[in-house]
């Protein structure tokens, strides 16, 4: 079938799905394939559960005039994303960054909300499946559209930059970030920089950091939109961090609910981009002061004499130690349960100890190192411990020694270390 007769039927649907535990009346499912599933197998369900069409790429499981035959249902799913996005044609920010994409894209859709009907990647759905998904949850309706890229290997952000065609990019930094698959910090540059290099040939428009040397290299000779110091296009002063970010901008003081200096730029970049759409200057302030973090990213959590700050979602070296040199800043007692950073290759031993150096070095009355990677450490302060696994630490750690004291809670994914919280 012909993308635009896929198209066609599509727009018939509620919407687009690919999780029959999720299936609504009407909706168009495709029969993704992973390592442990196949998608095909769950057709036939999907249609008995409301679904209108079921596309999949095996002909055996296309036995119904509803059920439509496809060569490869993943790369229909990305074209299909694609035709919607020129049949849309409305403007299409797209982000990427090793740290604080998902923080900046909710600030970005919070300040743009305030002026337009957007659409805006949910959660972290930000690769070659959740690019696709996002495009196609917008309609006509949508006025400006915004999407998270993330990658980790290079010619990721290229491919997903094909799919979404963005007319306007930011990136948010180029930190230590998946290192393993990027081959190192000049991987990095040059895998999140293919954004810049699909905007720059088309005239399209990069948003930059101008505090960010790589940045404003990167784009000397593209068409930007810069915020930040007194030379921008808009300027955009810190004022202070602690505990929360306060910032300046037009004559305005900006009080966010967002801990940590490391925030700022994020916030500095929403506020740039809804300066550049022409946000209304009160509506931008009320924007950023009513967004509130959540899912364990810089989300802070009282808990009787506990004050903790759960920024559990990921962590690599960059933010790592950008979050410890902003909680040595904070008041009272301070403890740091600190867990293995993944995706790191052939650094990560040095990486790790990088972070347990500068984690002793600073002001912090206790740390906790948990993980493989922190275990093999040399921790050389008493006021440090370490633990293979969050089981060991579980098991064999005294939480009620955690009280009247402020705790930074920091890892990777796959640590789960928001089971702190719980555990607690």
């Amino acid at each position: 079938m012909k993308i635009e007769q896929l198209h066609k039927l599509y727009l018939s649907c509620n919407s687009v799905n690919t999780d029959t535990r999720k299936i609504n009346a009407g909706d168009m499912f495709f029969a993704l394939k992973g390592e442990n599933f196949n998608g095909n197998q769950y057709a036939e369900q999907a249609i008995e559960k409301g679904a209108k069409y079921a596309v999949v790429d095996e002909a055996d499981f296309a036995n119904s005039t509803n059920i439509i035959l496809v060569d490869n249902v993943l790369e229909s799913l990305q074209k299909l994303a694609t035709f919607h996005r020129d049949y849309l044609n409305i403007p299409i920010i797209a982000l990427t960054g090793s740290n604080g994409k998902t923080t900046t894209k909710e600030l970005i859709n919070a300040v743009l909300s305030k002026k337009f009907k957007t659409t805006a990647t949910a959660g972290n759905l930000n690769n070659h499946i959740g690019v696709p998904l996002t495009l196609l949850s917008m309609n006509q309706d949508t006025e400006i559209g915004i999407i998270e890229m993330g990658a980790n290997h290079q010619k990721e952000i290229e491919f997903l930059c094909n799919i979404a065609k963005p007319d306007y990019g930011y990136i948010t930094n180029f930190g230590k970030a998946h290192l393993e698959g990027f081959g190192g910090i000049e991987g990095v540059i040059k895998g999140k920089s293919e954004m810049y290099n699909h905007l720059i040939p088309r005239g399209k428009t990069i948003f930059v950091n101008a505090n960010d040397s790589i940045q404003v290299e990167k784009t000397k000779h593209a068409q930007t939109y810069s915020f930040g110091n007194t030379n921008s296009d808009v300027t955009i002063s810190l004022i202070d961090a602690q505990p929360y970010v306060k910032s300046k901008y037009n004559n305005l003081v900006i009080e966010s609910q967002l801990i940590g200096a490391y925030n700022f730029s994020n916030i500095a970049a929403a506020i740039a981009i809804g300066n550049y759409f022409k946000v209304d200057d009160t509506n931008i302030k009320t924007a950023i002061e009513n967004y509130i973090a959540s899912n364990n990213r810089s989300q802070i959590i009282k808990k009787e004499s506990i004050k903790i700050i759960l920024d559990a979602y990921n962590a690599n070296p960059t933010s790592m130690k950008a979050a410890l040199l902003n909680f040595e800043k904070q008041a009272g007692t301070k403890i740091a349960i600190l867990g293995d950073m993944f995706e790191l290759g052939g650094e990560a031993e040095t990486e790790h100890q990088n972070i347990v150096n500068l984690a002793s070095y600073l002001n912090i009355n206790q740390i906790i190192f948990i993980g493989e990677n922190f275990f093999k450490t040399s921790v050389n302060t008493t006021k440090a411990s370490k633990f293979k696994s969050f089981d060991t630490f579980k098991t064999n750690f005294d939480m009620s020694q955690i009280k009247n004291s402020t705790l930074l809670i920091k890892g990777s994914r796959g640590m789960a270390l928001e089971r702190v919280v719980h555990a607690l």
